[in-house]
């Protein structure tokens, strides 16, 4: 579903889910602590750390601005892995993941 073909691109159509509770206080792979609570923690596969990306629900329209802070999903499919925090505000908690639109912004 991806709309370029490389690794990094700058926009990108996939499934998102989130992790957190189980998480939660844990070293991420940037070394800062995670914060469920935070939504502006985001896991991508390969983004380089800090970088600022914008994700879309694309069932509902609504957005956030997060940075990548940890690795993963592990979850073959998914792009994103956010925050608890970031799949409540997007509006797909209750339901584990959602289709999403991934723009790099730096």
């Amino acid at each position: 579903m991806a709309l370029a073909t490389t690794t990094h691109a700058r926009v990108q159509e996939c499934r998102a889910s989130w992790y957190g509770p189980g998480f939660h206080g844990n070293t991420m792979a940037n070394g800062q602590r995670f914060d469920q609570n935070d939504p502006t923690h985001l896991a991508h596969k390969s983004l380089p750390f800090g970088t600022t990306i914008k994700v879309t629900n694309l069932q509902n329209g609504r957005s956030i601005i997060a940075r990548v802070t940890d690795r993963g999903p592990y979850v073959k499919g998914r792009c994103v892995d956010l925050s608890k925090a970031g799949a409540e505000q997007l509006g797909f908690l209750s339901r584990g993941h959602a289709p999403v639109r991934v723009e790099t912004l730096n």
